[in-house]
């Protein structure tokens, strides 16, 4: 019952922090010339699935950035990354290299419509020649037309990069708290959920795009700050 009543606390914060910000954001609409914070934490959400109960969208995605110190990577730097090219070469799609979110969601792609002859070096290494970029447009491009059209919301956490910053904090343990995985579910997912066909276990069952900390205890007093960084996130 604790975690329950954990993860309603949780959704309520959710809904506090929705209403302080003005709503969420699709990344289809959304630049760097909008107001983000520098540092923060991210939330994205299946457009499609509730909660058991209630009308709050499904929480699916948590992620932050410069975790490693010395990072200058920004929220926006990673958002965007997320989203993909607007523009060039790689126009409408992107680098999953680069993205783990957008890597997970094409795997699931390729698996479901069983397009492993066509994509058969989605993912592997770190980095990859023009060529291969561009044989991988097309399903760059159904990465991109996914992701960007996931409701997100966003929380202003300005501490320096470090595994033991605040912002590390919120995302491990939100992860924690929310994750199925081997555990009794709450707020499962649906059988229409995209993540479903996902070739890691750790995916599919914590019904969330992460698999770090899905396997991990959670510190209820994350709540307590994640309450505190509320009053410091604006509308972009």
């Amino acid at each position: 019952m604790a975690r329950r009543e954990d993860i309603d606390r949780l959704y309520s914060l959710l809904a506090d922090l929705e209403q302080t910000v003005g709503g969420k954001q699709q990344l289809k609409d959304c630049t760097g010339y909008m107001d983000w914070p520098d540092r923060g934490v991210y939330f994205f959400f299946a457009p499609d699935e509730h909660r058991e109960a209630g009308d709050h969208l499904r929480l699916t995605r948590i992620g932050t950035h410069a975790v490693s110190e010395g990072s200058s990577t920004s929220l926006w730097d990673r958002l965007r990354t997320h989203r993909g090219a607007n523009r060039g070469t790689y126009e409408g799609g992107g680098n999953h290299r680069g993205s783990v979110f957008r890597k997970r969601v094409g795997e699931a792609l390729v698996e479901r419509d069983d397009r492993h002859k066509e994509y058969p070096q989605w993912g592997e290494g770190s980095s990859a020649k023009r060529d291969r970029r561009l044989d991988e447009l097309e399903m760059e491009r159904r990465v991109s037309d996914y992701l960007r059209n996931l409701p997100f919301l966003w929380l202003n956490v300005d501490d320096e990069p470090g595994a033991e910053s605040h912002r590390a904090y919120i995302e491990r343990n939100t992860i924690a708290l929310l994750s199925n995985y081997q555990r009794t579910a709450v707020d499962a997912r649906s059988d229409e959920w995209l993540g479903q066909y996902s070739q890691s276990e750790k995916l599919r069952d914590s019904g969330l795009w992460n698999v770090n900390h899905v396997d991990e205890d959670y510190d209820a007093e994350f709540l307590n700050l994640f309450a505190e960084r509320i009053e410091d996130t604006s509308p972009v």
